[in-house]
């Protein structure tokens, strides 16, 4: 019998931690067993701590409804109880990385779906069809926390997903120089139509810091691991603009890019057609059978159709053509609150468990 992991989700009543809700039911490797959030809400049933704050399209999972919400700030009643946690916590960096940082010397290993610790160099950030290899860094990481389970990991900014994997499989043709702008949807801030009237009928041309993890976190994601820590790549350069735009869910990439040597059409096709990763030879349960998926026509892909492309955890791309500036360009889409948030953080787990960092 396949063993199944005892989980918490610390932040488990935020928009993230509602998605993880949702996600662990009847998950087959992990069983959600502790729900975590604020003070203010410890105690409470789950039910009556999201009553007028839950988001998602579904009513609350039966599982979660009558738990008994415990104080997320608290590692240690977890300890020898949960096998890991989940970490959504919509909270300043400096109280992340220590929170983060707590959970771990607890001897509870964290996937966190933050960002205070994606440039921490012994904390591997990870897609895991594109770096699983990173892992290989928590033993040194383990060292310098002097713990035997804990470590923290974490997945990458939710942008990344919708053109980093797409770029990915052509670095063969040396990746020179890469110029995206993102098309990102409210759920990305945590909002609905209802509560971000501001952005009906308009674009908001800034969203804070995503500019930087857009250029700066796929050098981190494409670095090695040298001396007990990821080393950043040098390449490629990236120029990055974000938007913030009228859509539910699902973030688009318009992307530029030039190569070292050119690829024909016929060579990104394919190596996009042949791509797969870890997940899917190891048919982890949250991976889609098909990582990128290109479709033709003029007008795909578009969010509302194409954002749940291998149940929201596919990366769709189309209208692959020849770039006057540039070698070439192309439309990339991905669902940012699934593969780019609380799926993407459970694949990183069900990676993590295939490999035996769980103990």
């Amino acid at each position: 019998m396949t063993r199944r992991w005892k989980v918490g989700i610390v932040g488990a009543t935020g928009t993230v931690g509602q998605r993880f809700v949702r996600l662990l039911e009847n998950h087959p490797l992990f069983e959600p067993a502790f729900l975590l959030a604020s003070e203010r809400n410890a105690g409470k049933t789950y039910a009556q701590a999201v009553a007028g704050k839950w988001v998602q399209e579904v009513p609350i999972p039966a599982y979660a409804r009558e738990m008994v919400v415990l104080d997320g700030a608290d590692p240690y009643p977890l300890r020898n109880r949960a096998d890991f946690v989940f970490c959504a916590v919509n909270m300043k960096k400096e109280d992340v990385l220590l929170l983060e940082e707590r959970y771990a010397k607890a001897e509870i290993p964290v996937i966190s779906n933050n960002s205070a610790h994606r440039f921490t160099p012994d904390v591997p950030m990870v897609i895991p069809e594109i770096n699983p290899q990173h892992l290989e860094v928590i033993p040194f990481q383990r060292a310098r926390l002097k713990t035997e389970r804990g470590f923290i990991a974490v997945k990458s900014n939710c942008s990344l997903q919708s053109y980093v994997p797409l770029l990915h499989p052509l670095a063969e043709f040396g990746i020179r120089a890469v110029s995206v702008c993102t098309y990102q949807a409210i759920s990305g801030a945590g909002k609905t139509f209802e509560s971000m009237p501001e952005i009906l009928d308009n674009i908001i041309p800034y969203i804070g810091g995503e500019e930087e993890k857009s250029e700066k976190e796929p050098l981190k994601i494409w670095g090695t691991l040298k001396n007990g820590i990821i080393e950043e790549a040098k390449a490629p350069l990236i120029s990055a603009q974000c938007l913030r735009v009228p859509v539910s869910d699902g973030h688009t990439a318009a992307v530029s890019v030039s190569f070292g040597r050119k690829p024909t059409k016929e060579e990104i096709l394919s190596r996009w057609d042949a791509f797969e990763g870890e997940p899917q030879k190891l048919h982890l349960p949250s991976a889609p059978e098909k990582f990128l998926c290109y479709l033709d026509g003029e007008n795909r892909p578009q969010p509302r159709l194409d954002r749940m492309a291998g149940r929201g955890m596919a990366i769709t791309a189309g209208r692959l053509r020849e770039d006057a500036l540039f070698d070439w360009k192309f439309i990339g889409c991905s669902h940012n609150t699934l593969r780019g948030a609380a799926g993407g953080a459970v694949l990183l787990a069900e990676l993590i468990a295939a490999k035996g960092y769980f103990g």
